[in-house]
């Protein structure tokens, strides 16, 4: 047994109300305007902040998955130097970034920097994704949830060389989920 020998007991699986309530956010949230990719970049680059390494995987696993090329999904560990990413992007990046982190580096010009290129509706989202991801961050970083071996496969192979690894994220097989969120 890992030292997180309670963790299969206090994941939000053994939790339905809370699970099912979650799944139903998640789903509100990410596929409102902007958009699925946009969102999960979001959810990727506020994750970086957070450092957490499981949400990490399955924001970039699942931008890969919407059919963004893994050199773009890599480029979110480096957006700003990027030229994969165009302004739109990068002032939501840009949020995402210092939303994620604490505190909060969120100031007025990564809100002008959102009006200039988002309605109002997109920015309640893009502020949601982050707002959720800081939920599923803190909750999966402090249980070290296991990550599927399917995503963890994708990134240790994609993500690797931008400096991604499991960390505290690896399981015993009993542990392992059937695979990534959202199937």
């Amino acid at each position: 047994m890992t030292d997180y020998q309670d963790r299969q007991n206090w994941d939000l699986g053994a939790w339905p109300e809370m699970y099912d309530t979650l799944r139903q956010l998640q789903a509100l949230v990410f596929l409102s305007p902007p958009g699925l990719e946009l969102n999960l970049m979001v959810f990727t680059v506020s994750s970086l902040a957070a450092g957490c390494r499981h949400c990490q995987a399955h924001g970039a696993y699942g931008v890969s998955r919407q059919g963004v090329s893994d050199e773009k999904v890599k480029a979110l560990w480096d957006f700003e130097a990027s030229p994969l990413f165009d302004d739109r992007e990068r002032a939501a990046l840009r949020f995402a970034l210092a939303a994620g982190s604490t505190p909060s580096a969120v100031g007025p010009d990564h809100h002008a920097a959102l009006r200039e290129h988002f309605s109002d509706e997109e920015v309640r989202t893009l502020i949601s994704v982050v707002a959720v991801g800081g939920f599923m961050n803190r909750y999966n970083d402090a249980l070290a949830t296991v990550t599927d071996q399917e995503s963890v496969d994708w990134a240790n192979a994609t993500l690797a060389p931008v400096g991604w690894d499991v960390g505290k994220h690896v399981g015993e097989a009993h542990e392992q989920r059937s695979g990534p969120p959202g199937g």
